[in-house]
């Protein structure tokens, strides 16, 4: 099983960092089980190879470029600070063309702006931040964004809403992929209330 996940400049630290954690922890749950037939491989993919610098100076380097990387299973999409993002043609082409191609295609925060921006999301029920309900509602009315959730899921599409809830949207296609039961590890071993 193989998971990407998008960063860029100005990216919220956590809406990446969370997904990551939880998919690397699984993975090493399964390792320790000695399942060979279930593993999952977690590559943070960006525009370039070059260093990102995410929200408050985190930097980080991506694993692998959107011009070349592992074929994915699942496409994370994490928010930030994503208003360069939405004019970034070859990244909407790229999210888009992996949607075809993944399983699942996630967004954390307002990343959901880049999946609506992309094309992938047209009319879904979606969320996103609470903060930024109301501008996504206004620039993609076709959508019915829900409040008060941590996180939506329309089958081939999930998001969640802001930060820490991308924590809970990974245990839940942690729970779809594999089984509740690796989820549930996956959180005592994380600590995480889910």
């Amino acid at each position: 099983m193989n998971i990407g996940i998008y960063i860029y400049e100005q990216a919220e630290v956590l809406d990446f960092a969370g997904p990551f954690e939880v998919f690397t922890k699984a993975s090493s749950i399964l390792a320790n089980a000695d399942s060979d037939d279930r593993s999952i491989t977690v590559s943070l993919i960006a525009q370039s190879l070059e260093a990102v610098k995410a929200r408050a100076g985190f930097t980080v380097l991506p694993h692998a470029s959107i011009q070349q990387h592992d074929q994915l299973d699942v496409l994370i999409v994490p928010g930030g600070w994503h208003y360069e993002e939405m004019h970034k043609a070859p990244v909407l082409h790229w999210i888009k063309q992996q949607s075809c191609q993944t399983r699942i295609t996630a967004s954390v925060c307002t990343g959901a702006f880049l999946l609506a921006q992309s094309g992938v999301l047209t009319k879904e029920r979606v969320t996103t931040h609470w903060d930024d309900i109301s501008e996504l509602r206004e620039l993609f009315p076709a959508l019915t964004v829900e409040e008060n959730t941590r996180w939506v899921d329309e089958g081939a599409i999930v998001t969640s809403a802001g930060i820490s809830a991308g924590i809970d949207m990974s245990l839940h296609l942690l729970a779809r992929l594999f089984d509740r039961d690796l989820a549930l590890q996956t959180a005592r071993r994380m600590e995480f209330d889910w």
